[in-house]
C-alpha cells in the first residue's frame, strides 16, 4: 500500500507543511470567521493529526474565541499573508490545513460542509456533503 504525501504552502513558499497517509477529514466552512478569513464564501479544511505533519518557515498567528468557547488559531505566513493552517505548532494534538495550500489541488475531496446556518446563498455546496447547521459533535 503507497502512503499518500499531501504538500502545500503560502504564497511565496516561506511557510510550507507536508503530510504523510489520508487526512482525518477533508471539508468547507460557511461560519462567520471562516469567510472573513478567507475573503470568500467557506474555508476549505483537511484535517491531520500532527504526528502526520512536518510544518517549516515562519508564521504569523491570529487567535480569536472559536464557536464552543475555546480559542482558535489561525496561521499565516508574515511575509506574503497566505493563510495556510490552523492550530497551535508543537502544542496542537491535530492541524487543519487550508485546502486552498495545496500544491495539488485535486487530492481534496470535501466530505463535509460545517454552519450550514451561515452559509451564503451564492456557496453551492458539491452533490454529497453532509451539512451540519454549525459544529457537529
Amino acid at each position: 500500500m503507497t502512503t499518500k504525501t499531501f504538500k502545500g504552502g503560502c504564497l511565496c513558499g516561506a511557510l510550507r507543511w507536508e503530510a504523510d497517509g489520508q487526512p482525518d477529514y477533508m471539508g468547507l466552512c460557511c461560519c462567520g470567521d471562516c469567510r472573513r478569513a478567507s475573503g470568500s464564501g467557506f474555508i476549505p479544511f483537511i484535517g491531520f493529526p500532527a504526528s502526520a505533519l512536518t510544518i517549516t518557515g515562519p508564521s504569523r498567528q491570529y487567535r480569536c474565541q472559536a464557536f464552543r468557547g475555546g480559542v482558535s488559531t489561525r496561521n499565516s505566513c508574515p511575509t506574503c499573508g497566505g493563510l495556510v493552517f490552523g492550530g497551535e505548532h508543537g502544542q496542537s494534538d491535530s492541524h487543519t490545513i487550508y485546502a486552498g495550500s495545496l500544491d495539488d489541488p485535486s487530492l481534496f475531496k470535501p466530505t463535509m460542509l460545517l454552519f450550514e446556518r451561515e452559509r451564503p446563498d451564492w456557496v453551492v455546496p458539491p452533490k454529497g456533503v453532509t451539512r451540519f447547521e454549525t459544529m457537529p459533535e
